[in-house]
């Protein structure tokens, strides 16, 4: 007897229908077609242990089992319940064949109980896109595919479930997700508030400027001058995600296997802090089986590289692509995956090996040449491509005693969300563009456009800075952020002023 199931596979952040053809017809053989992987021809030992748990066995008869389409590679283990079903189906165990509705997908355990898998979500809303009616899932996976309207999610424990549901024998409910609810008590709980940061007035507002623009920032200070505390703090102030930045970044995640049971959309930005010992593939994604790597995982949200200089020159060199093109594709020989990276990148740095070059206090005992050396550890291509950089100066005794209430994350945040509704509101019409830091040279001809005054600072700024014409840009969409947080139509002198300001890592003499 011949029955098809529908289970699918995850390429990239996108699923893609599995076609499962099973077919038990006389004989004793047993086949396992359309170019499976070791993961999925191990299956048919947890299916026939899973089958005699409930007490079924696998049919005395030839199984052939087809996966269409035959030329794209099956991987992992989430094919064993549809396998499993396919074949209780076609050896008439189950006999309520409407299993064309749903699709299927689940790890078996040998005791028949359902594991979780990898890369749900986008399983589910393929589901939904291709008209299916609902999808079977292990129930740990259950929440995370319920965010997603319009599909019917059912969450079992066993296989013997899926076998009472597709004959009648039970009755299942599916899973229902109020989303709006669900952002509404999660979306604004931060641990970190910035009125726990003492001073630092001049950096706040550098990182409101960043945070308001998704410009790239970098810190330079002593030891101890508050670089981390601050970049952990950001996260308070980030606009809140929307409905399809949430379900784009959960996919993500999904597929990277870093939600838990618990979660079913992620409603807060993410803020990934990698340590310094990251390899190249761990931080853009790759290996034989590609998966997401750091700045994919930071998609709308923060990546934060704390000590930038202690990263290997080789693995910062593989972000200047992805800063510039927002995504990052990984290419194997019979297959090309993208996945996105439009990330605000924060990092941090001291000034020197011993850590207090330019300190108002203590003495720096590094020569010139080893401070230029330390700096040069960031490529001038790099650090070009960061809008914003600012010195951290250490907090005085005075700032650390002041009584007065320092202004709280909610505050500025409000600041930043009406400046993001701002460039929001500007860039409409205008596919992929939703901030300022995603502009192209054509986009800031047209919305960057400076009074005489403010030319005369910019031609001055790369007359002596040397500046390229990049940083040029990058100006301008600081300026134009500065210009939307005080609801100003034009970019004023003030604000070129202030947006040259920010750029102190490229004026001569910085470090010696």
């Amino acid at each position: 007897m011949l029955v098809k199931t529908f289970s699918s596979a995850v390429f990239g952040i996108d699923a893609a229908i599995v076609t499962i053809e099973v077919n038990v017809s006389p004989g004793v053989r047993f086949f396992l077609v359309g170019l499976p992987d070791v993961a999925v021809k191990e299956s048919q030992q947890r299916i026939e242990s899973a089958l005699r748990s409930m007490g079924q066995r696998w049919p005395g008869k030839q199984v052939v089992i087809n996966m269409a389409p035959a030329d794209i590679k099956k991987e992992g283990s989430a094919f064993d319940l549809p396998l499993a079903v396919g074949i209780l189906a076609a050896n008439e165990n189950i006999v309520k064949h409407d299993l064309k509705d749903y699709i299927i997908i689940g790890e078996l355990s040998l005791d028949g109980s359902l594991k979780p898998v990898k890369g749900i979500l986008p399983v589910a809303l393929n589901a939904l896109k291709e008209g299916y009616k609902g999808l079977i899932v292990p129930s740990v996976n259950a929440l995370e595919a319920a965010v997603v309207e319009g599909l019917d999610v059912y969450g079992m424990e066993r296989l013997q479930d899926v076998v009472d549901f597709f004959n009648g024998m039970k009755k299942f409910d599916p899973l229902r997700v109020d989303i709006s609810e669900l952002f509404l008590s999660t979306a604004n709980i931060y641990d970190a508030d910035f009125s726990d940061v003492k001073g630092q007035e001049r950096v706040k507002r550098a990182l409101e400027v960043a945070v308001a623009g998704s410009h790239n920032i970098i810190m330079v200070g002593a030891p101890g001058s508050g670089k981390t505390m601050l970049a952990r703090r950001l996260p308070g102030i980030v606009p809140p995600l929307t409905l399809d930045e949430a379900l784009e970044t959960t996919k993500i995640h999904s597929v990277a296997g870093k939600l838990d049971g618990k979660t079913s959309l992620m409603t807060r930005r993410p803020f990934r802090a990698p340590h310094h010992t990251i390899s190249n593939i761990a931080l853009v994604g790759g290996g034989s089986n590609p998966q997401p790597g750091e700045i994919s995982l930071a998609h709308n949200g923060v990546l934060f590289l704390d000590e930038l200089p202690e990263f290997q020159r080789s693995v910062l060199e593989v972000m200047r692509q992805p800063l510039e093109d927002r995504t990052i594709t990984i290419s194997r020989a019979r297959f090309t995956v993208d996945y996105p990276a439009s990330f605000m990148m924060v990092a941090s740095m001291i000034p020197c090996p011993c850590g207090y070059y330019n300190h108002p206090d203590k003495e720096c005992v590094c020569s010139p040449g080893m401070v230029q050396k330390y700096l040069n550890k960031i490529s001038g291509p790099l650090l070009d491509r960061i809008d914003i950089h600012i010195e951290v100066a250490p907090v005085t005794f005075d700032d650390l005693t002041m009584k007065r209430e320092a202004e709280s994350s909610d505050e500025v945040r409000k600041r930043v969300v009406a400046a993001r509704e701002i460039q929001i509101s500007r860039f409409g019409d205008i596919d992929g563009l939703y901030c300022n830091a995603q502009m192209s040279s054509a986009n800031i001809k047209e919305f960057c456009k400076t009074d005489e005054p403010g030319r005369s600072i910019l031609k001055n700024a790369i007359e002596k800075l040397g500046l390229s014409a990049r940083a040029y840009d990058r100006i301008l969409k600081v300026a134009r952020t500065i210009a939307d947080l005080e609801n100003e139509k034009d970019i004023k002198t003030v604000h070129i002023a202030e947006a040259v300001n920010y750029r102190s890592l490229d004026r001569d003499g910085w470090a010696g």
